[in-house]
């Protein structure tokens, strides 16, 4: 009878387990976004975890991009910031209303190949007040995201507009990380400037 066993992986090094500066830096980010302040503790708790959660359960290599273009990563922080503060008022709003809330299910067709951005642009929609992110389908790049409230005279023109709020998040990110070829293979043309389909 065959063996249908698979090989164990390979064990890795203490070197090879300690995770780089840019991972400890945003799963401190990471940390100190979900306490919703910036502490001392915060920042020192932030360092010493992500580097013991990094050595005990190190990540697997992915493949790197090495591509870093300051203006659109900084676009994208300035950004992201503005929406969590936008989204955190429109929760409130919610909650001091007296009609209940209409929360809705809905599924966005994302456009990049990447496991990287499509993780990343999960994780930062879900920290956005109002939205979260139920399920993801790596394979065929397909997110299913519950929104908070659709409440409204229209509320397909508001699943239409998170939608495009989703999207338009995803190509921050890839204008920000992603190689020429893979926004390309997006349907959107390289370079700084936002396609504008989802204004």
């Amino acid at each position: 009878m065959a063996d249908n066993a698979t090989e164990p992986l390979p064990r890795l090094s203490v070197r090879q387990r300690l995770p780089s500066v840019w991972m400890t830096a945003w799963l401190t980010l990471v940390w100190i976004l979900l306490w919703g302040e910036f502490t001392w503790g915060n920042f020192v708790n932030g360092v010493i975890l992500a580097v013991v959660v990094s050595f005990v359960m190190p990540l697997p290599r992915v493949a790197s991009h090495s591509v870093f273009r300051p203006l659109a990563v900084a676009r994208l922080a300035v950004r992201f910031v503005w929406d969590a503060v936008l989204g955190a008022v429109s929760v409130a709003a919610v909650v001091l209303r007296k009609t209940p809330p209409q929360s809705a299910v809905m599924k966005v067709q994302l456009r990049s190949h990447s496991d990287t951005i499509m993780a990343t642009t999960s994780g930062m929609v879900t920290l956005v007040p109002g939205s979260v992110v139920v399920e993801a389908h790596r394979l065929t790049g397909v997110i299913y995201l519950h929104v908070f409230d659709v409440h409204g005279d229209d509320p397909a023109a508001r699943l239409e507009k998170m939608r495009r709020t989703v999207l338009a998040q995803e190509e921050r990110l890839m204008r920000a990380f992603s190689t020429k070829q893979e926004l390309i293979e997006a349907g959107y043309q390289p370079g700084f400037r936002m396609s504008g389909e989802h204004s």
